[in-house]
């Protein structure tokens, strides 16, 4: 994969995420889901986005860092939307899928970058 696909992905999850939470229903508890899967999932674009102009490789891994721990925090809340709601559309089964495959891409991105 190439970076520049990365950073697609990163970014397209994060608008999918943000249009799937707008048919989510008006309770607290969806509020509350709302508002820090929403932060989450727009995050981790934002902060891969942010590490290709890395001033050093530290600079560049502290920033993948980041994006990795949102991708965690958004696959969370997403695993607690399937357990509260049982959500199986096709769109949240590729919301959960993508989140994953996202940890899975920066944590080796993170683990083979050499300071």
């Amino acid at each position: 994969m190439r970076e520049n696909d990365l950073l697609t992905r990163t970014f397209e999850f994060g608008v999918n995420c943000l249009i799937f939470l707008r048919k989510l229903p008006n309770d607290s508890e969806s509020k509350l889901i709302r508002f820090q899967l929403g932060k989450s999932a727009t995050s981790i674009g934002a902060n891969y986005e942010e590490s290709q102009a890395g001033s050093s490789k530290a600079d560049f891994r502290n920033k993948v860092k980041i994006a990795l721990r949102e991708a965690r925090e958004s696959n969370f809340w997403l695993r607690v939307l399937e357990k509260l709601d049982g959500y199986d559309s096709d769109e949240f089964k590729f919301l959960l899928k993508e989140s994953s495959e996202l940890k899975n891409i920066l944590a080796a991105i993170v683990n083979n970058t050499k300071l």
